[in-house]
C-alpha cells in the first residue's frame, strides 16, 4: 500500500535533514524528513498563509484562546504561532507520527515550551480554539476532508476563526463554499489570493 504524508506511520526514508526556513521575522535551523508534507523545503502554501497573516497584523493582539495547527507536518504554522505568541498555548496536531515527532524536535529546538504536539484523539476534547490555522491535506480526498473539517471547525470557541490556505486549482473555491453551507454559525470570506492559493477564513458568531 502507498504511504503519504497523511499516513500514520510512514515507511521510506526518515533520515533527518536540516533545513533553513524563516519564521516569525527570522532564520531559523529546523529538522524535516521523508514521508511528511514538504520535506525540503517551506510549503508555497504556508508560505502564502503565514504572509497573509503577518500582513493581517496578526501577533499585535494577544490570542483569546489556545490556537489550533491542524495537520501541522513538521511544525512551520505552530512554530510561527509559538514564536510570535509565546505566552499563548498553540497545539500542533497531525496523525503521522513521525511529523509529530519532528515537530516536538523542532519546537525544542526553538525552545519552544508554549507548543503542544499531539495525535488527534490526544486533544482533550474540552479545548476550544481561538483560532486554528491549517494548510490542509487536500490531498486525503473531499470525503475525508470534509469530515476532518466537521470534526475540528465546531471547536472554534464563540468569536474564533479558522484561516486556511488552499490552492485555488485543488478546489480552494468549492471548499470556500462548502464550509459556508455546511456551518451556518461561520462567517466565510476568501482574505487573500496569493501565487494560485486562497486564503480562506471562517469566524464563528
Amino acid at each position: 500500500m502507498t504511504q503519504h504524508y497523511f499516513s500514520e506511520s510512514p515507511v521510506g526514508d526518515a533520515r533527518q535533514r536540516e533545513i533553513e526556513v524563516e519564521l516569525a521575522g527570522a532564520p531559523r535551523l529546523l529538522v524535516t524528513a521523508g514521508g511528511v508534507f514538504s520535506p525540503e523545503h517551506l510549503d508555497q502554501g504556508t508560505a502564502v498563509l503565514l504572509r497573509t497573516l503577518e500582513k493581517a497584523s496578526y501577533g499585535t493582539t494577544p490570542l483569546a484562546g489556545p490556537l489550533l495547527d491542524l495537520g501541522c507536518g513538521w511544525g512551520p504554522i505552530a512554530l510561527s504561532a509559538a514564536l510570535t505568541h509565546p505566552s499563548a498555548e498553540i497545539w500542533a496536531v497531525d496523525i503521522n507520527e513521525r511529523a509529530r515527532s519532528l515537530a516536538s524536535e523542532n519546537a525544542a529546538r526553538l525552545g519552544l515550551e508554549n507548543l503542544r504536539v499531539a495525535a488527534p484523539a490526544d486533544v482533550p476534547t474540552t479545548v476550544e480554539f481561538a483560532e486554528i490555522h491549517s494548510n490542509p491535506p487536500i490531498r486525503i480526498g473531499k470525503q475525508a476532508l470534509h469530515a476532518l473539517l466537521e470534526q475540528w471547525l465546531p471547536r472554534l470557541a464563540p468569536g474564533g476563526s479558522a484561516t486556511l490556505v488552499v490552492a485555488k486549482h485543488l478546489g480552494a473555491d468549492s471548499l470556500q463554499s462548502w464550509i459556508a453551507a455546511e456551518f451556518p454559525e461561520l462567517t466565510v470570506t476568501r482574505i487573500a489570493r496569493d501565487k494560485g492559493f486562497s486564503v480562506i477564513k471562517a469566524v464563528k458568531c
